[in-house]
């Protein structure tokens, strides 16, 4: 299935009142996703309430020099691991000092993919002050549909902590 804007709606507003309503903040560190969930987050009239920052490190570089992700994750577990998802999410709700992080790293195709880690490989990590989830999961399809896949993924994570 592809998702879109529109079909992620009702998700979208459901997250958009409950970080209004608890006057919770978020930032996000993207890596496959390109900055469609930033997007998704600031769709709605109202987001620069709780959307505090939105980081696409696609590069590893950017994840060790930007979010200080340490390079010996990124050497020992790949960029792609739930390790590295985990310390995004970490690293930029410290940087912009917010209540939740949402880290995601992917492959997002139609290259890249191994044996181990296929493309449509996604890690989503979302953390708050006292709790964490982190899913792996994988999506088939285009390049597109990874991606949007991905960012559903990452806001159904998001709405469960909320």
């Amino acid at each position: 299935m592809l998702y879109n804007s529109t079909s992620m709606k009702p998700l979208i507003i459901q997250i958009h009142k409950r970080l209004l309503k608890n006057k919770k903040t978020i930032a996000v560190a993207e890596s496959c996703t390109g900055g469609l969930l930033s997007k998704l987050l600031t769709d709605q009239s109202g987001s620069s309430k709780y959307f505090l920052l939105g980081l696409v490190t696609y590069s590893n570089t950017a994840k060790t020099t930007i979010l200080k992700v340490p390079p010996s994750l990124i050497v020992n577990n790949g960029a792609v691991s739930a390790n590295v998802a985990l310390a995004m999410a970490k690293q930029v709700r410290k940087i912009a000092k917010t209540d939740f992080g949402i880290g995601i790293t992917g492959i997002a195709g139609p290259t890249g993919g191994t044996s181990s880690k296929p493309v449509g490989t996604v890690y989503a990590c979302v953390c708050s002050k006292n709790r964490t989830l982190c899913k792996k999961f994988r999506s088939k399809g285009t390049r597109a549909m990874v991606r949007n896949a991905a960012a559903a993924k990452a806001l159904t994570l998001l709405k469960r902590l909320l």
